[in-house]
C-alpha cells in the first residue's frame, strides 16, 4: 500500500510513514475535574501519543483549556451534531477535533474548516456502523462494510468541496470483518491517514482479542497509521494493549516483550508466576528488551535463542542464559535481581 499523506497534530505525525501512533480516550467527565487530568497524566505516562475528550457543551471549553495546558501530547475533542462546539474546542486549544461532516449544514461546516484551516487544526472524519445515514441503511439493507466506506468517503467529499484536506478517517464497527473490509475497500482510492480501532469492542479479554484481531489484520496489509483499542476498561489498559499489538507486528520498538512456553508435562518450575511476575516488575524498562521465561530444558536456550536474554528452570534449579549461552545457574530467591541487571545492561546498550 501507497504511503498515506501525513498530517500533524501538535508535534505528531500521523500518516506519510510515521510511527503507528497509540489514542485513547478519557472516562471521567469535566465535571471532575481532578479526577480528569489525573486520568490524562497517567494516560500520558503510559505511553498515549494522541488524547481524546468529550466536548459535549460550551461549559466545557474552560476545563478544557486547562486540560490541554497540562498535558505535553495532543488532545483531541470529539464533537456529535453540533457545529459551535466545534468552533468553541478550537478556540480552547484543540489539537484536532473528531466530527462527522454530515451532520452539519454546508454553511456552518464551512464556517468550521475555515477556522480549522488558520489554526493548522487536523479533523478526523469518525463515521460508525451504529449511526450511518439513513439512506444509506435504506440502500444496503443494514450497515456493511460498504456502506461504512461509502459514509466515509461521502464526508470526506464534504471536507474537500470546502477545500479542506488535513483530515484523517475512522470507520468503526463492533463487527470485526465489517470494520477490516471496509477500511481495504476505503484504503484503495482514498490518500487520507487511517485511524484503526474496533468500537464497543468490549472488557479486557474480548475487546483485546477483537481488536488484535481486527486492528492487527489491516496494519499487516499495510494499512493503517493510528490506532486505539477500545476497551471497557481503565483506559490505561488500552495503552499496554496496544503497546503489545503494534510491539508483536515489530511496529514499537519500546518496552519489555516477554517471550515464554506455555508449559506442559514437562514442566517442573512455576513458570506462570514467574512470567507474569516479569511481566510486572520490568515494566518501567524503556527500551525494547525481549525476555524469555521458559518451563524446562527442552524449551530452555534453544527454543528462547530469539530472546536477549533469558531464564529457563527444572525441579526448583535455574540458569540465566543470553542467546543460546548459559551464562550462570542462579537460585530461586536471585532470579529477578539478577535478571534485572542483565536486562538493564542490554536496555542501555540499546538506547546509546
Amino acid at each position: 500500500m501507497a504511503s498515506t499523506k501525513q498530517i500533524v497534530t501538535r508535534g505528531i505525525a500521523v500518516g506519510g510513514g510515521a510511527p503507528i501512533s497509540i489514542q485513547s480516550m478519557c472516562s471521567i467527565p469535566f465535571s471532575r475535574f481532578e479526577e480528569l487530568q489525573s486520568q490524562a497524566l497517567a494516560l500520558q505516562e503510559a505511553g498515549c501519543d494522541i488524547l481524546r475528550v468529550s466536548f459535549p457543551d460550551m461549559e466545557s471549553a474552560e476545563p478544557f483549556r486547562r486540560l490541554r495546558d497540562s498535558l505535553s501530547i495532543p488532545l483531541v475533542a470529539d464533537i456529535h451534531y453540533d457545529w459551535r462546539l466545534a468552533m468553541e474546542a478550537m478556540k480552547s486549544g484543540a489539537d484536532k477535533i473528531r466530527i462527522n461532516p454530515g451532520n452539519t449544514d454546508k454553511t456552518h461546516l464551512k464556517i468550521v474548516t475555515d477556522e480549522a484551516k488558520a489554526r493548522k487544526i487536523p479533523i478526523r472524519v469518525g463515521v460508525n456502523a451504529g449511526s450511518l445515514e439513513k439512506d444509506l441503511l435504506a440502500e444496503y439493507g443494514k450497515p456493511t462494510a460498504e456502506a461504512l466506506a461509502k459514509s466515509a468517503q461521502r464526508n470526506v467529499e464534504l471536507l474537500e468541496q470546502l477545500d479542506f484536506d488535513d483530515i484523517a478517517v475512522s470507520m468503526k464497527a463492533s463487527d470485526v470483518r465489517m470494520m477490516v473490509e471496509a477500511y481495504r475497500i476505503f484504503a484503495k482510492d482514498s490518500p487520507y491517514p487511517l485511524h484503526l480501532g474496533v468500537t464497543e469492542a468490549g472488557t479486557v479479554r474480548s475487546g483485546t482479542v477483537k481488536s488484535s484481531v481486527g486492528i492487527g489484520a489491516l496494519l499487516l496489509d499495510g494499512i493503517g497509521d493510528t490506532i486505539r483499542v477500545s476497551l471497557t476498561a481503565d483506559p490505561l489498559e488500552e495503552i499496554e494493549t496496544a503497546k503489545i499489538l503494534l510491539r508483536s507486528l515489530g511496529l514499537y520498538d519500546r518496552g519489555i516483550e516477554v517471550i515464554s512456553c506455555p508449559t506442559c508435562g514437562r514442566t517442573t518450575v512455576n513458570s506462570i508466576e514467574l512470567a507474569n511476575t516479569v511481566e510486572r516488575e520490568f515494566e518501567d524498562i524503556r527500551a525494547h528488551v525481549k525476555i524469555a521465561v521458559m518451563g524446562c530444558v527442552v524449551n530452555g536456550p534453544g527454543e528462547a535463542k530469539q530472546a536477549d536474554v533469558g531464564v529457563t528452570g527444572a525441579n526448583g534449579e535455574y540458569v540465566l542464559f543470553r542467546g543460546e549461552k548459559i551464562i550462570r545457574h542462579i537460585s530461586p530467591d536471585n532470579i529477578l535481581p539478577l535478571l534485572r541487571a542483565e536486562v538493564e545492561d542490554i536496555a542501555k546498550g540499546k538506547m546509546n
